[in-house]
């Protein structure tokens, strides 16, 4: 996945870090295959590995389309146009919802600002037009094992800040890579794959 020096070369990873609740931005020629030039919202991280959605990877499949292969379909909903995100290569068949906090959900995580559910019951309520205020659906996730990503992160393989909803649900998906790149002050075009090693 990942064309980089030999990790002998780089600097020890710092498995003291968090990078819960924070953006990935994949650094151009060290990222490659089905994450390159992906924002990934990191949902859980920990000495076990991380688990994150790709934010900006829209697929063909609408919200609307996906409800009714479940047998769900939207009475009243802003959401209906909405695509189904690819959210990472692990676990394709199976759907994520990234919210903002509301009612109790029977598989259902809490994110600091927001929740992830993966249970039908939160795209029920949205299919009724009683679910979250805001949505992001994806299929498949990105996952680390023990180390990997910190590991990555030595390697210079992504930059990473912290997380804005706004660029979740708010941003245009083809604008969330440079406006996530944009609050570490960075422009993307100043971005190349040859990153130096501090």
């Amino acid at each position: 996945m990942i064309q980089s020096p030999k990790i002998s070369e780089t600097a020890p990873p710092d498995f003291s870090i968090d990078l819960s609740n924070q953006f990935l931005m994949a650094m151009p020629g060290m990222v490659g295959g089905e994450l390159a030039g992906t924002v990934i919202y990191i949902c859980e991280h920990g000495p076990k590995g991380a688990l994150g959605l790709v934010i900006n990877r829209p697929t063909d499949l609408s919200l609307s389309s996906l409800l009714e292969k479940i047998d769900l379909k939207l009475e009243i909903s802003p959401f209906e146009s909405n695509p189904v995100f690819f959210g990472g290569p692990v676990q394709t068949d199976r759907g994520f919802v990234l919210h903002t906090p509301m009612g109790e959900y029977s598989s259902s995580i809490k994110l600091g600002a927001l929740a992830l559910t993966t249970s039908r019951d939160v795209l029920q309520e949205v299919a009724a037009g009683k679910g979250p205020d805001k949505v992001l659906v994806t299929l498949g996730y990105a996952g680390w094992g023990a180390g990997q990503l910190e590991h990555e992160l030595a390697q210079n393989a992504w930059l990473n800040v912290l997380a804005d909803t706004d660029i979740i649900f708010s941003t245009p998906p083809e604008q969330r890579y440079p406006a996530a790149l944009k609050l570490l002050g960075i422009d993307p075009i100043m971005l190349t794959g040859a990153a130096g090693h501090a």
